[in-house]
């Protein structure tokens, strides 16, 4: 096994770009006492109404310990023409205490808060009920609060529990399967940290499997050395839910915004910084817009998944979170890295087919294969040894390419996933909820082999985040899969994911609440932004038109990203998906804009098809930026890893005063020039 060891480079803080038709650019990043700190600025010449991607910008150096494994850009700042605001954060806002609930409304749509959480999951709930200790929190959450990508986490959570095991090993073996992309720092926290997070979790409630010895069974998956993996059957995400959300709704300090769909954040420019107050969500039940004023804002949103045709993801996962704070200035990072879960339950090989298509796919959990499950191709001929030394047990990467090679040389539509050979009671006891669904269907996994095939999975890039999972910009913080925290690299081991977010949700608390004690709200700051539209003048038969084409449009860009972006990529496929998206975007914004769609007006369904087409190029430009197969991003055409180019994609910040409507904040940031 490779040994990994980091390689530490001096940080050229400034770097300049050529200037190309009279625009000088330049961009900076800092590492100033524990927090991020990065600024982006322009001198504008002549107009300029082009995105401009400057290729090739690299620091000669790297950010000392959070930001260790940023130490270059592999291809891009995006720059469009735009005026900055220039302005000062007013510091003697006026004084809001920590009140109840009640307090908050000035009216209907107005909410304020010490704390707004966007999203239910895992890192969301734990937050909250963290900083409730210290203030009053809002919880907005897209469905019903237990609907998020933790609900449908089976494996488990990765922890360093048993005395044989080590935080070395976890280490070394997270690196490994990340493909030497990992930071660090990032990795050693998650690792050294988790087991204590694990036990808060049994503390409030969590009930996980116990082996005959009385002690925590502990699972084995693909790409770990030891058996470390803390479940509850193979519902682990259900049970760690259903705990957190038992606490949430019995916390006084904590009101849950069910039905809430987050539009857009609220920003502002304090000179070069941007600061964020709360953000607009839509209620989608009563469809009115409700403002939350807030001091500080965590974003735990989630993935992606839907981007592609087929997903493991609930219906929620439409890469919200990423793309309002990529509108909202942040830096984001390594989005190339999508994970394609090797063993999604395969329709079309069920005995009994599904009466409608799934909106998610059902998930067949890595620790199948850890239990011994084999991967067979139809002919019954076992494949994964001629891939991988490791196998069954190889990263999910592997897995899924070595898959997708079977069922492309095979003109197959499926695999089969058999763990039949494993005593009856024990695959019962240990995939309860597989066995069930699967038998709805005509199928014994005791006695049959399960059909399943790739779907995508987990978004191992997203918003940077520093250790204290804060971002770039004032006053947001990030956990959980929205967030690129540097821990997972290029690929994320399995039953990663929980813990990550359980260890930057906790780590994200105590420099949340140090700053929401240094801040204060304004109750007319709600005026200072424009307020999104629901569209009810355009009429019901204009609106059903709009709905309808927004569809096809979002199954369209699914189907390119599946085509052109998916296991295995090539340059001229994914610039053919660049030119197809920005012309699939360009038709379905006209169309929009034609029929009377105005700049501020917000539906659920073209809002998740903004975010969307948002999300899917950021993918594609991360993907384009990186001549190498690193982890999940395998290249036809650069089939070889290379160690220079081992460094992580960064999209910096730029401003969005033109564009598409996916790139830009539905209002322009406002001048602060005093909130007395």
């Amino acid at each position: 096994m490779k040994k990994w060891t980091p390689k530490r480079r001096k940080l050229t803080s400034l770097f300049h770009a050529p200037t190309t038709k009279g625009i000088i650019m330049a961009a900076s990043i800092a590492y100033v006492g524990g927090h991020l700190q990065y600024g982006v600025n322009f001198c504008m010449g002549q107009s300029y109404k082009q995105a401009i991607w400057v290729p090739s910008v690299t620091f000669n150096g790297c950010l000392q310990r959070e930001l260790s494994w940023s130490c270059g850009v592999s291809k891009f700042l995006q720059i469009r023409k735009c005026n900055l605001f220039r302005s000062r954060t007013n510091e003697n806002w006026k004084s809001f205490g920590t009140v109840i609930t009640s307090a908050y409304l000035r009216d209907g749509s107005t909410k304020y808060f010490d704390f707004a959480v966007i999203g239910s999951g895992v890192a969301g709930l734990r937050y909250a009920l963290e900083v409730a200790k210290h203030g009053s929190v809002a919880i907005i959450t897209k469905a019903e609060p237990h609907e998020s990508n933790t609900n449908y986490a089976q494996g488990g959570v990765s922890a360093v529990l048993c005395p044989s095991d080590s935080v070395e090993s976890h280490m070394q073996d997270t690196i490994v399967a990340g493909a030497y992309l990992c930071d660090e720092e990032s990795v050693k926290v998650v690792c050294t940290e988790g087991p204590d997070r694990i036990r808060e979790l049994i503390a409030m409630g969590a009930s996980f499997d116990h082996g005959d010895d009385g002690n925590l069974h502990l699972a084995r998956e693909g790409g770990h050395s030891h058996h470390r993996i803390v479940h509850a059957a193979d519902m682990t995400g259900r049970e760690i839910e259903r705990a957190l959300l038992e606490a949430v709704v019995n916390d006084p300090n904590i009101s849950v915004f069910k039905h809430h769909f987050a539009i857009d954040l609220l920003t502002s420019q304090d000179g070069s910084d941007t600061v964020c107050h709360g953000i607009d969500a839509l209620n989608t039940e009563t469809q009115e817009v409700v403002r939350f004023i807030s001091k500080v804002t965590l974003l735990a949103s989630g993935g992606a998944g839907h981007i592609y045709p087929s997903t493991t993801n609930p219906l929620v996962a439409t890469g919200d979170g990423m793309a309002m704070a990529h509108r909202a200035q942040a830096v984001i990072s390594n989005m190339e890295f999508v994970q394609f879960h090797p063993t999604a339950l395969a329709d079309e090989g069920l005995p009994i087919k599904p009466k409608k298509t799934r909106e998610n796919s059902f998930l067949i959990t890595e620790a199948v294969r850890g239990d011994g499950g084999i991967l067979y191709n139809l002919s019954m001929e076992r494949f994964m040894p001629l891939y991988d030394g490791r196998a069954e047990l190889a990263p999910r990467d592997v897995v899924a390419r070595s898959i997708d090679d079977q069922l492309k040389k095979r003109n197959e539509k499926y695999v089969l996933l058999d763990i039949s050979h494993k005593p009856r009671e024990k695959i019962l006891s240990h995939f309860p909820n597989i066995a069930n669904e699967c038998l709805q269907h005509g199928l014994d996994i005791t006695q049959q082999p399960i059909p399943v095939v790739p779907a995508a999975h987990y978004m191992c890039g997203g918003v940077r985040a520093g250790l204290q999972g804060e971002t770039n910009v004032h006053g947001l913080y990030v956990a959980g899969e929205v967030a690129c925290t540097g821990l997972h690299g290029a690929n994320r081991l399995a039953s990663n994911s929980l813990l990550e977010a359980l260890v930057f949700a906790r780590r994200a608390v105590q420099p949340s609440i140090n700053y929401m004690k240094s801040s204060s709200l304004d109750l007319s700051a709600s005026s200072l932004w424009t307020r999104p539209l629901v569209p009810k003048s355009l009429g019901s038969d204009v609106m059903h038109k709009i709905l309808r084409i927004t569809k096809e449009v979002r199954k369209e860009l699914q189907s390119i990203m599946w085509k052109y972006v998916g296991i295995v990529r090539s340059t001229s496929r994914l610039q053919e998906a660049e030119q197809k998206i920005g012309k699939l975007e360009a038709k379905w914004e006209t169309y929009l804009f034609e029929h009377g769609w105005q700049q501020t007006m917000v539906a659920l369904e073209a809002c998740e098809m903004r975010n969307l087409f948002c999300c899917a190029k950021l993918v594609v430009s991360s993907a384009l930026a990186r001549n190498e197969s690193r982890g999940l991003h395998y290249m036809t055409d650069f089939p070889h890893l290379e160690e220079s180019k081992r460094l992580p994609t960064v999209i910096f910040p730029s401003s969005h005063t033109t564009g598409t409507w996916s790139s830009r904040q539905l209002h322009q940031q406002p001048i602060v020039k005093s909130m007395v």
